[in-house]
């Protein structure tokens, strides 16, 4: 797929990436509608369809992945509620050997994550992430999402990569795609964010199932002998 040589730097998303979207997509198709329901007494038909239309109305904006703006828009305390369905949260199990991999590769781990400050702590909090990881960054602290071209300009500011010499992995195409436009230069999908859905296709971007699939090009051990030797 490339030349783990000519990467000095893994760019990685957190949702579907790095953790299990089984408990987004429950937490926001089940139980936020669930919570609506009951709240505004209507059925639970209604209340999917009322936060379908207003997930469809800001989505690819900063707003879609914000705490203070759900808790605003259904009246409803987001944090908390996160926070009793946390049981939830999981890493994929595929996740750590590829990260300890890195490490010992020396290629440094960014989490780049839209998720807002507040999910990215309480998931971090249950997974022990930060432990595997080098850099963590919400794109919250820059004010645009992974969709706005200027996140990744702001990104670079903020902390020195050479996109030619990056990887960044994510589940969703489009934001792949944008990541290319700005210059970085190996893109790579996950097809199974959700453990709970069947795998999904990439048209324009080459994409894996098992991190296993890039922890073998890596070849650490031939890498530690090399450098013993």
């Amino acid at each position: 797929m490339f030349n783990w040589n000519e990467i000095d730097t893994v760019l990685l998303d957190m949702d579907g990436t790095l953790l299990d979207l089984r408990f987004d997509n429950q937490f926001w198709l089940e139980h936020v509608p669930s919570a609506i329901a009951r709240l505004q007494k209507i059925s639970l038909v209604q209340a999917k369809e009322k936060m379908a239309s207003q997930y469809h109305a800001v989505k690819g904006t900063l707003n879609w992945y914000c705490l203070d703006y759900w808790t605003e828009q259904t009246e409803l305390d987001i944090r908390q509620l996160k926070i009793d369905n946390a049981a939830g949260i999981a890493l994929r199990c595929d996740v750590v050997p590829f990260l300890e991999a890195l490490q010992l590769r020396n290629i440094q781990r960014v989490l780049l994550t839209n998720a807002h400050p507040d999910s990215l702590a309480l998931k971090i909090a249950h997974t022990g992430l930060d432990k595997h990881l080098d850099y963590i960054y919400s794109t919250h602290e820059f004010g645009h999402c992974k969709e706005s071209i200027k996140l990744w300009h702001g990104l670079l500011a903020h902390h020195p990569f050479d996109p030619q010499r990056t990887l960044f992995i994510d589940d969703n195409e489009e934001l792949l795609l944008i990541a290319r436009q700005f210059g970085i230069r190996y893109v790579v999908g996950i097809e199974n964010p959700d453990s709970g859905l069947p795998h999904k296709s990439f048209n324009n971007c080459p994409a894996i199932n098992d991190y296993a699939l890039l922890s073998k090009g890596l070849d650490v051990k031939k890498k530690t002998n090399q450098i013993n030797g």
